[in-house]
């Protein structure tokens, strides 16, 4: 069947952060909320009365992003399962960030200049492009430099976040273009939450990585070398593994093998909090992948990382 690509108006719910897509050639219809939904795309009002994207595949596969944060807070697959984890102390109130889901760590990962994590799971992203290829919806958030942001960190940028829904995939690509007149330098992850029973859970395909180890002392983590085929969650655990591999596989202990595939993003994190969050620390698990080093941008270049998350 030949790949046919249909792109859409997409409704606006009175929000500046939902504008609608530019007009391709093509087919271009100013699209009501009905034709959203049988598009695969609904704009609605999630926690907190906060925009909400609902992606509804036809093969049964579903997604949610908030705006806030450009975050993705579930990723369930034909089962009904939701694969992705958001934290029972998740506030939806604009006053911190989504706990869970996927949030964004930009321009900064962890501690530093900044506050933690930077400020793009801080910041509203706006809904620029929706499509729809084969019954399989897109979407394409941005955001942009603002005052809020420049007070931390003064540059122009311009990041772009695609969110494709398959049947049993969920693929990202983020794209950070400079725009300013002068480089800038930043680090980045994907701050991944899974639904896990972290006594079952196991990842593997991170052996002979160099490791950071943050426990016990997350300001001086210890440099080693992961040496086991398949890590464990016994107890704490925060660890950087640097150059890692473009794929590993998350076994959540629950029945899934979620692969974890990506272009570009060089590093990876397995974080669990263990009693640091005893109500829910045997519930999900994190496997982030990251950019741990920084990345320096000319004027007017971009960089560009894949993640596809997916299912057998």
């Amino acid at each position: 069947m030949a790949m046919v690509s249909m792109k859409f108006f997409v409704p606006s719910l009175n929000s500046p952060n939902l504008r609608p897509t530019k007009r391709y050639s093509g087919m271009a219809v100013a699209a009501s909320n009905q034709d959203a939904v049988a598009l695969g795309v609904t704009v609605t009002q999630g926690e907190g009365n906060l925009p909400k994207l609902l992606l509804t595949s036809d093969h049964g596969s579903e997604a949610e992003i908030y705006l806030f944060g450009g975050c993705i807070t579930s990723w369930k697959v034909p089962s009904g399962r939701d694969l992705l984890f958001v934290r029972p102390d998740a506030v939806f109130d604009k006053k911190k960030p989504i706990s869970g889901g996927i949030p964004h760590c930009f321009p900064q990962f962890g501690p530093g200049i900044m506050q933690q994590h930077g400020f793009a799971r801080n910041m509203d992203w706006s809904l620029v492009e929706s499509e729809n290829v084969e019954g399989n919806p897109n979407v394409t958030l941005e955001l942009k430099d603002s005052p809020y942001s420049r007070a931390m960190w003064d540059f122009g940028f311009q990041a772009r976040y695609k969110v494709v829904l398959n049947t049993k995939s969920l693929s990202t690509e983020l794209k950070v273009t400079n725009t300013d007149n002068k480089p800038f330098t930043f680090s980045t992850a994907l701050h991944s939450y899974f639904f896990a029973s972290i006594t079952g859970v196991s990842v593997k395909g991170l052996k002979g990585c160099k490791t950071l180890n943050k426990d016990p002392d997350p300001k001086n983590p210890i440099e080693g070398r992961e040496e086991r085929d398949a890590i464990t969650f016994p107890g704490f655990v925060d660890c950087i593994y640097l150059d890692a591999p473009n794929e590993v596989h998350l076994d959540n202990g629950l029945g899934d093998v979620i692969s974890i595939r990506n272009t570009n993003w060089s590093d990876a994190v397995l974080w669990n909090p263990h009693l640091q969050m005893e109500a829910c620390y045997k519930d999900f698990v994190c496997v982030e992948n990251a950019k741990i080093g920084t990345i320096q941008l000319e004027p007017e270049q971009s960089w560009i990382a894949k993640q596809h998350l997916s299912i057998a």
